[in-house]
């Protein structure tokens, strides 16, 4: 079906829902399209609240041109996945509850978008003093295998390594969400859009011309306030 005979995703959407859960509690469009950022290859995310199932699934389908991604919950799925989102500090089902738009709600979905933007104000856990020892040492161990590289293959896979970890490192040293793939760089931009800035023309100078200069100097820079590089005396796992 071409873009032109498609319907608007909210008219997708709640055709899909009629069509598929038509006895569910309640129903959500999230993604792209709700936050007003969709693009051509956009899906739709639906998710289903329908206390008569007694599992939780994801199915990816086409329907009326439309690639749709839909999360079905009962109303007690959810939270082990707002749990283990949490846990995880990556916020992908409470994000989408939070800011879907409401198709169908039998008295439970405003309770349930509560509980989202309790967890979401309330930010992942604060990182151990350990863990934090842990990610500097890899930090560190990337650090070194970058600067010595003189293989441009592996030396470009090492750059994208070192990029998600220290990123990781100044979100979550600061109690922010993280993510992966795009997700990553639109949480640091929500926590620092001036340094997300920085931090992304610096690694896109070493990847267009190959100067690592730069990129040192940003790592270094991040890891300073906590120790800076961790290689001699780290230990992990070791028993006394």
């Amino acid at each position: 079906m071409s873009t032109q005979n498609k319907l608007n995703p909210i008219e997708a959407a709640i055709h899909f829902i009629s069509k598929h859960f038509s006895d569910c509690h309640g129903a959500l469009l999230a993604g792209s399209v709700v936050r007003g950022e969709a693009t051509e290859t956009s899906d739709l995310d639906i998710i289903i609240f329908d206390n008569t199932i007694n599992s939780s699934y994801r199915e990816s389908l086409i329907d009326q041109g439309w690639a749709i991604e839909v999360f079905v919950h009962n109303l007690t799925t959810y939270k082990y996945f707002f749990e283990s989102d949490r846990k995880r500090a990556r916020p992908s089902l409470p994000r989408m509850v939070f800011e879907g738009m409401i198709l169908k709600d039998e008295g439970i979905v405003d309770s349930i978008k509560t509980e989202a933007k309790n967890l979401l104000d309330n930010g992942p856990e604060k990182w151990s003093d350990e863990t934090m020892t842990t990610k500097r040492y890899f930090i560190t161990d990337a650090l070194d295998d970058f600067i010595g590289c003189s293989n441009r293959a592996e030396e470009l896979f090492i750059a994208n390594t070192l990029a998600e970890l220290t990123c990781e490192f100044i979100l979550r040293t600061n109690k922010q969400w993280i993510g992966t793939s795009k997700w990553l760089v639109r949480s640091l931009r929500n926590y620092d859009e001036v340094f997300a800035k920085k931090f992304v023309e610096t690694f896109d100078t070493y990847y267009k011309s190959g100067e690592k200069s730069q990129v040192i100097q940003l790592v270094d820079s991040i890891l300073q306030p906590f120790g800076g590089r961790l290689f001699d005396g780290f230990s992990l796992g070791k028993r006394e």
